[in-house]
């Protein structure tokens, strides 16, 4: 009874107790520089400079006699051919992705190269509701970037350009994109991971940034921020099926392709100028290796950047810049994530112990590509067609000659790779070059034959 009173004796004094009015007042500047937080000051600094990206392409589609009613998939052939030959429709599609510009003086874009691909029309918008059509200036598809220039634009804002090299896990960033339509869509998180590898169709791809800011179809090529509101990263990916896990491309990796692409229009395929075969269980018990993988290297290239280095036939190489190497596959795949002049760690494994080298890739001249090209697979190719390229020479015992290729044969695709040039040949064998087996596509006598290369 007696601490109830004297905690009521208590209050009644503290509120007899004057207080000065202005300890309690916060001005209305006051409390508009409390939510000025670090997130937003970022925000409303690069905003303007982010592009909402609408592209149109053209597609054609088979017409469906039934308008769509029945799926003519599941369908007996004969009742398909009741309602005779159906033709084809051309349709606009359009699709959504996002970008940011790093130099407002010449209207520069960047942005994830799937999100242009096939277009044929590119509009860009601003925050402020201008609208610009946008050219191509390049675009590689390995690395996932393209870069537009807005055309007739002069003096807009851009972004601050930040460095990638230095992230902290778990520092603040700030992604800004076109999500599902809704334009300048703001999201928040981390970095949750650093050198993050991710497997797709394409190929493997490395060192992304992984953050759980929220990144949906709409976000690629939009940029991702730091805390000071500079471009550190280009979102470019979402791991299907789970939530809170994002990826983007590190701006220090982006600079050096933009910085091809500005100079030549293209990124440079890369070397290390070795040649090998995957470590089997036999292979791998014969040099004393933990475990089966790796790359057993059985030639090194003369004048390459691998010679340099000191790279030697026999060496196993285990890992490039950290990324353990599964095979030759694996390698290939890896290699198509450097430019030229970058400094990549080798691990390789010789007289029974790991030795860390220093390689730089560097381009592939084209004649060096085509004189590879008719060592190993025996195809020397000429003029372009109308549907690819005219094989001009087919090397005798060679393994070209024992599919039966012969010169005036048409190349029109070369694995994956649809060929319309020397260029195009030359940059699919520096993709094949260490398959024993690969598909091609040949139009010989007015047909095309899908043929196998054993080599």
């Amino acid at each position: 009874m007696i601490w109830r009173l004297l905690t009521a004796c208590a209050l009644l004094l503290a509120l007899s107790v004057p207080v000065r009015a202005d300890h309690m007042t916060v001005t209305p500047e006051g409390v508009a520089e409390l939510r000025l937080t670090p997130v937003v000051r970022a925000v409303q600094s690069v905003a303007p400079a982010v592009v909402n990206i609408t592209t149109a392409r053209v597609v054609e589609r088979e017409i469906n006699p039934f308008g769509g009613l029945f799926d003519e998939r599941v369908m007996p052939p004969q009742f398909r051919e009741f309602f005779g030959p159906r033709g084809t429709r051309r349709f606009t599609q359009q699709s959504l992705g996002s970008g940011v510009i790093f130099d407002g003086h010449e209207g520069l874009v960047l942005t994830n190269s799937h999100v242009i691909a096939g277009a044929t029309t590119i509009t860009a918008r601003l925050l402020d509701g201008r609208e610009f059509e946008a050219e191509l200036v390049g675009s590689d598809t390995d690395f996932d970037l393209a870069v537009l220039r807005l055309v007739d634009a002069k003096d807009l804002p851009q972004v601050m350009v930040g460095d990638s090299s230095d992230l902290l896990i778990g520092e603040t960033v700030i992604a800004i994109g076109n999500p599902f339509g809704f334009s300048h869509t703001v999201t928040t998180g981390v970095i949750s991971a650093m050198g993050r590898t991710v497997r797709t169709e394409q190929g493997a791809h490395t060192d992304f940034i992984q953050t759980d800011a929220a990144i949906n179809p709409g976000n690629s090529g939009g940029p991702l921020l730091n805390i000071l509101g500079e471009l550190i990263g280009v979102n470019t990916a979402i791991q299907a099926g789970a939530e809170g896990i994002g990826f983007a491309i590190p701006i220090s990796k982006a600079k050096r392709v933009v910085a091809e692409i500005l100079d030549q229009g293209f990124v440079s395929q890369v070397w290390l100028g070795i040649s090998g075969q995957n470590v089997d269980q036999q292979t791998a018990s014969y040099f004393g290796l933990d475990a089966v993988g790796g790359l057993l290297i059985t030639s090194v290239f003369e004048n390459s950047p691998a010679a340099s280095a000191g790279v030697v036939a026999g060496d196993v190489l285990l890992a490039l810049e950290g990324n353990p190497v599964e095979g030759k596959e694996h390698y290939l795949q890896l290699l198509r994530n450097y430019v030229q002049g970058q400094r990549l760690g080798l691990t390789i494994y010789r007289a029974g112990k790991p030795v860390t080298l220093t390689v730089q890739p560097a381009p592939v001249p084209a004649n060096r590509m085509l004189s590879l090209a008719w060592q190993r697979w025996g195809i020397r190719c000429g003029a372009p067609s109308g549907k690819g390229v005219i094989v001009s020479g087919v090397r005798s015992g060679s393994p070209a000659a024992k599919l039966g290729l012969q010169v005036g044969d048409v190349l029109t695709k070369v694995g994956g790779i649809r060929v319309t040039g020397n260029a195009d040949f030359g940059a699919s064998f520096m993709r094949y070059r260490m398959q024993n087996s690969l598909l091609m596509v040949v139009f010989r006598g007015g047909r095309t034959y899908y043929v196998r290369l054993n080599v």
